[in-house]
């Protein structure tokens, strides 16, 4: 997520394949570019389907997007590439067609379309029609629009394996794009993250396919939101002494936040002078029951919560199969995801250090380099997911 002067941009891609094929033909790049902040998104899509779409969207959307980053003019870089393309001689279409978002630090979004589906813009639940106007660029009619920013809004960039769901089964013509919209504006005002927007669509998507895409269908939602901190603690430090210096620098912290281990919710309980409250109910088998703690907005078990945290964030990052547990659960792990996942653009991890003696057990699967290697890609997860990330040991 990158800074648009107090909001930040969300983003969140998801494809399927056409149906049979092994590798998509469609593809996305999001990079940011760190000399003036700005975030680029490509999306591109390769004619036809399986191993040579799939080469040729990938080169697309990566050179596009490494051309941009390198500060390139968008008119250039696109010139570049559409005198690359070539036109296929008998469909009369280029090899690959592109959407480029640019997230600006100006607080603009500027689109950059050639033969893909218009990008759609929800504001306030409503579509906005983007000004598009039309250039041409080394032959090639390539379309161009921008607008200001503003707090929640919604950008879907779609292939057009998107609109043709349905051709022929649920409709006659496919999926028209005002279909498109007046679905997805029911979700507007849920507050889900891109990620799982685009994973609504894509769902929808497959199901007007009959669960067998004719086509390559790929969603690209950016979400404009204001930055969100969340703090994380877990562990107790190696040295006893420093637990005041951890919880005074933890709760100091702007934003939500979460306790997780028993040791170390018994020492958050005491340096906020709060009587710990344990929970009895199990709302998952295997996930330890949460507490209450006055002065904490989640109170969890420590490593077996966070495993499936691990879990879940694996898996958002693949298909986001997963989010149907998280998203609706009550159990400690549920209710971390929906925290990090949904809620946070920032996340602080504060990890302490000290041996629990619980878990030297031989009998045991948990050990101390168990519970670091957790955090260590638990945080990882959270970066590809956008999320700026700052872990400090004790």
């Amino acid at each position: 997520m990158k800074n648009i002067n107090n909001l930040c941009a969300d983003i969140g891609c998801l494809s399927i394949n056409h149906e049979g094929e092994q590798l998509c033909g469609d593809h996305f790049e999001v990079i940011d570019s760190p000399d003036d902040g700005t975030t680029i998104i490509v999306l591109a899509d390769g004619l036809g389907s399986g191993v040579k779409a799939n080469i040729l969207s990938t080169l697309t959307s990566k050179i596009i997007s490494t051309m941009l980053a390198a500060g390139m003019e968008i008119e250039e870089a696109v010139k570049t590439m559409a005198d690359t393309l070539p036109v296929d001689p008998f469909r009369g279409v280029a090899y690959s067609t592109f959407t480029v978002i640019r997230i600006k630090n100006s607080s603009k979004a500027e689109i950059i379309q050639y033969d893909n589906p218009r990008t759609i813009l929800l504001r306030n639940g409503e579509n906005v029609e983007l000004p598009f106007y039309e250039v041409n660029i080394s032959g090639k009619k390539i379309i161009k629009a921008e607008t200001d920013i503003q707090e929640n809004d919604v950008f879907f960039a779609i292939s057009d394996g998107v609109e043709h769901a349905g051709v022929g089964i649920s409709y006659n013509f496919g999926w028209e794009r005002k279909d498109i919209v007046d679905y997805m504006s029911t979700f507007y005002h849920v507050g889900f993250t891109a990620k799982t927007l685009s994973t609504i669509l894509i769902e929808e998507t497959s199901r007007l396919y009959e669960g067998k895409p004719g086509d390559d269908a790929t969603v690209c939602t950016v979400r404009i939101r204001r930055r969100e901190p969340v703090n994380l603690i877990i562990g107790p430090p190696a040295h006893r002494d420093d637990s005041k210096k951890m919880m005074s620098l933890f709760f100091a912290k702007e934003g939500k936040h979460i306790v997780c281990g028993g040791t170390t919710s018994t020492i958050a309980a005491g340096y906020l002078h709060e009587k710990l409250h344990p929970e009895l109910k199990f709302y998952d088998p295997d996930i330890p029951p949460t507490a209450r703690l006055s002065g904490c907005d989640l109170v969890t078990e420590g490593v077996i919560t966070i495993n499936r945290v691990l879990e879940y964030a694996r898996n958002y990052l693949e298909d986001n199969k997963s989010f149907e547990k998280w998203c609706y659960n009550k159990d400690g792990a549920s209710l971390i995801a929906r925290l990090l996942f949904e809620e946070a653009t920032d996340i602080n991890f504060f990890v302490g250090k000290a041996v629990n003696p619980a878990h030297q057990n031989s009998d045991l699967p948990i050990t101390f380099t168990i519970k670091m290697e957790l955090v260590k890609e638990l945080s990882e997860c959270l970066k590809d997911m956008g999320k700026r990330i700052t872990v400090s040991y004790f």
